[in-house]
């Protein structure tokens, strides 16, 4: 028997220092060129930090985002999602992150951010700058 859930009803909570995220992207995406990238998560090219809407803070968890925010998660630091079914609501897929793993927060969602590096194969846009989506009262709070 396998235990594995694929939709909750009801509303979940995260503990301890954790956040439960929302609206990570994984699919193709459009450059603001025009060109069509492909969801490529399982190769070189797909290894990048994601955006994804905060849905809970834990009780522990000082960080100054609050829910409702967008923060931007170091790759692969999440975990596989559930599907949250709410009456009257379109369903949602929650993933739990580890504080930690927060690179930067912002008040609504960047459009067509992707962060690499140069040596990313033959795939290398521009690097992006998390710096510019931080609040300014948490650059100044981690000084």
């Amino acid at each position: 028997m396998n235990p594995t859930i694929d939709k909750y009803k009801g509303t979940l909570t995260a503990i301890g220092n954790r956040v439960l995220v929302s609206g990570m992207d994984f699919g193709e995406q459009t450059t603001k060129g025009g060109i069509i990238l492909t969801s490529d998560d399982g190769n070189v090219r797909g290894i990048y930090p994601r955006w994804g809407k905060v849905e809970s803070k834990g009780p522990r968890n000082e960080d100054p985002y609050e829910v409702g925010q967008w923060i931007l998660v170091e790759h692969g630091r999440w975990t596989r999602g559930i599907t949250m079914s709410n009456e009257g609501e379109e369903d949602l897929i929650v993933r739990m992150v580890e504080s930690e793993s927060i690179l930067a927060y912002a008040d609504e969602k960047p459009d067509d951010v992707r962060m690499s590096s140069s040596s990313v194969g033959d795939y290398a846009p521009d690097a992006v700058d998390p710096g510019q989506f931080v609040n300014t009262a948490m650059n100044k709070q981690k000084m």
